[in-house]
C-alpha cells in the first residue's frame, strides 16, 4: 500500500469501480441483512444487547491489553532493505515481523508478480530495455531480466549492501515456494478492476500451495484490498479466507468510515485505514463489531507509541523492529490477530 502523506495522491490508492459509498453502502449495494458469524456481524450484535447486562452484574471484560499485537512488515522490512525483495522479507522475519506483506500486479500473460507500483520505472532496472513501463505491458519472462534493488543503495546508503543489486522481481508462487506454511502472509490485490483475472489468480495459487484455511481464524494469509469488488469477489470464491477492507483518501476521516463499518463486517473481519484516521471512536467502533483495525503505515516513534496507546490490533510499519521494542516495552505481546475475537 501507498505510505500515508499529506496529499491526495499519496494516500489515495485506487478506489475505482469498487468504490465506498458515502452511506454506508459498496459499490451501489444494499447492506446485507443476512445473518453473520462473529467476525463477520452478527456477533456485534449480540455484543450490543449483552454488554449492558454485563456491567449491570458487576462482570469483568478481556482487558484490552490482552489483544495481541499484529506486527506487519510493509513491503517487508522496507526501511532496511529493498522493498518486496525476498531480503526485505526475510530481514523482517528475523526481525519477529508477524506478517510480511505482498502487493500484487499481473503481467501481460496473466502472472501474480510482487511490486507495488503499476510502473516499473521507480524501482527496476535492467540492460534490456524492458525494466520501464506498465507492468501489465510486460510478460513474466521480460520482468525476469529486472532487477529491483539497485535503487534502494542510492537511496538509502547507510543500508546499502552489494547483493541488493541482484534481487530481481519475485512471483507471488516464488513467495509460496519460498515460505510456504512457515510465515504468515499479508496479500494486497492492487487496483485489480485495471487487472481483470488477478482476484482468480491469486485463489488458485493459494489453492495450489494448500493457503485455503478451513476457518478464517485458523488462516495464515490475509487479504487486503482498497476495492470493495475485489473483496466480495474473493469472499465468494472462497468464504474462509479473511479479508480486509482498506482505506485511502482524504474524504475518509474516521466519522465516515465508522458509517461504513456494518456493511464491510459482511465480508471482511478488519479494516486498514491510514493511521492519521485512526482515533479512539474509530477502534473502539470496529472492536463493538469483532473486527480487527489495521492502521498504515507508522513509522516514527512517537506515532507508533500513539497508535499503541489506541490498542490497535496491529500495525503495517517499515521498521518492524521498532515496533516490537516499543511493544514489549509497553507489555503487549506480539502475536497473529485473533479473528472473530470479541474483546
Amino acid at each position: 500500500m501507498t505510505d500515508g502523506g499529506d496529499s491526495v495522491a499519496a494516500r489515495k490508492e485506487g478506489i475505482s469501480s469498487g468504490r465506498i459509498l458515502s452511506g454506508g453502502e459498496l459499490d451501489g449495494q444494499p447492506p446485507a441483512t443476512r445473518a453473520r458469524r462473529c467476525g463477520t456481524g452478527w456477533a456485534a450484535q449480540t455484543a450490543a444487547f449483552l454488554l449492558p447486562l454485563i456491567f449491570a452484574a458487576g462482570c469483568e471484560m478481556p482487558a484490552e491489553r490482552d489483544r495481541p499485537l499484529t506486527v506487519i512488515a510493509h513491503r517487508g522490512a522496507s526501511g532496511y532493505a529493498p522493498e518486496h525483495t525476498f531480503a526485505a522479507w526475510d530481514l523482517a522475519l528475523e526481525m519477529g515481523s508477524t506478517h510480511i506483506e505482498q502487493d500484487l500486479q499481473m503481467t501481460a500473460d496473466g502472472v501474480l508478480v510482487v511490486l507495488h507500483d503499476g510502473t516499473l520505472d521507480r524501482t527496476a532496472n535492467g540492460t534490456s530495455g524492458l525494466c520501464s513501463g506498465p507492468v501489465g505491458e510486460r510478460t513474466s519472462e521480460e520482468l525476469d531480466t529486472c532487477e529491483v534493488g539497485s535503487w534502494f543503495n542510492v537511496e538509502r546508503p547507510q543500508h546499502r549492501e552489494a547483493a541488493y543489486a541482484a534481487e530481481g522481481i519475485p512471483e507471488l508462487a516464488d513467495v509460496f515456494r519460498r515460505y510456504g506454511h512457515d510465515v504468515r502472509y499479508y496479500i494486497e490485490t492492487k487496483q485489480p478492476e485495471a487487472s481483470p483475472g488477478m482476484d482468480e489468480a491469486l485463489v488458485r495459487l493459494l489453492r495450489r500451495y494448500d493457503l485455503i484455511p478451513e476457518r478464517p481464524s485458523a488462516s495464515l494469509v490475509l487479504i487486503q484490498s482498497f476495492s470493495p469488488t475485489s473483496l466480495r469477489r474473493i469472499h465468494e470464491l472462497e468464504p474462509t479466507l479473511p479479508l480486509v477492507q482498506l482505506y485511502g483518501g482524504r474524504e475518509w476521516t474516521s466519522e465516515r468510515i465508522r458509517s461504513t463499518l456494518d456493511e464491510v463486517a459482511t465480508y471482511a473481519v478488519g479494516i486498514g485505514p491510514y493511521w492519521r484516521d485512526t482515533d479512539l471512536g474509530l477502534v473502539q467502533a470496529v472492536h463493538e463489531r469483532c473486527m480487527v483495525i489495521h492502521p498504515y503505515t507508522v513509522n516514527e516513534a512517537a506515532d507508533l507509541e500513539q497508535m499503541l496507546g489506541l490498542d490497535v490490533d496491529g500495525m503495517f510499519t517499515d521498521l518492524p523492529d521498532r515496533l516490537i521494542a516499543l511493544a514489549e516495552t509497553s507489555g503487549r505481546r506480539v502475536g497473529p490477530p485473533e479473528i472473530g475475537v470479541c474483546h
